[in-house]
């Protein structure tokens, strides 16, 4: 029997997007679009067999999340991936809480959608690798959850997260160039951006800052 999917999304030219992306699939069958989540839940009341839920979060009306815990409370059998642009730790973790079952970017291409679903209905959780990782450093750092609403937009490259990453755990400068296969003063140079960056003025306030905004 083919997966009865719904697809919630309030951009008329991104709900046909995915619309075409699941007619490349014969196991798919796309019952119903909505353009926020108020119209969705209507809709899922009136019709509800689906199997699964591909849900956008910044709806008019009603938003994704709100959509998912109501959805998740009433229909609990019903799958429900986040398909969104942002792949940020606070819309992450409240879908999570919400309920739902899996977190994808809307540029994710047709045939990993169609694993992503297929997963999803067997049990498991469809993540790209990048927002799977930020999940685990969530739950491995649960005090900064409680400060997701107040994070900073603090942008540091991938090598500085490296540095951060080695300054944790209490490395040597000389150390940290020879794992990373740098100069130290290439080491130095990163941390000086790194406590610029984060306005902080040394190693403990830096990894402090770093946890709290989920950056390590």
């Amino acid at each position: 029997m083919p997966v009865r999917i719904a697809i919630a999304e309030d951009k008329f030219y991104l709900a046909q997007s995915l619309k075409e992306k699941l007619s490349f699939f014969k196991d798919f069958d796309l019952r119903l679009i909505a353009e926020n989540g108020q119209i969705l839940v209507e809709k899922i009341r009136e019709q509800p067999h689906v199997d699964l839920i591909l849900m956008d979060i910044e709806m008019p009306v009603l938003n994704g999340i709100e959509a998912t815990a109501i959805v998740k409370d009433e229909f609990p059998h019903v799958k429900i991936i986040m398909l969104t642009v942002f792949d940020d730790d606070l819309h992450i973790f409240n879908a999570i809480q919400a309920g739902a079952d899996g977190y994808l970017l809307k540029e994710t291409p047709p045939e990993a959608l169609k694993t992503g679903i297929e997963e999803t209905l067997a049990g498991g959780a469809a993540m790209t690798p990048a927002i799977a990782m930020r999940t685990l450093k969530l739950l491995r750092n649960p005090d900064a959850v409680t400060h997701l609403d107040k994070q900073e937009e603090i942008q540091l490259s991938q090598r500085e997260i490296e540095v951060l990453e080695q300054l944790e755990k209490g490395l040597s400068y000389t150390k940290i160039a020879e794992n990373l296969v740098v100069s130290p003063s290439t080491v130095r140079k990163h941390i000086e951006n790194i406590y610029k960056k984060l306005q902080v003025h040394n190693k403990l306030e830096a990894v402090k800052k770093a946890r709290n905004n989920n950056l390590i």
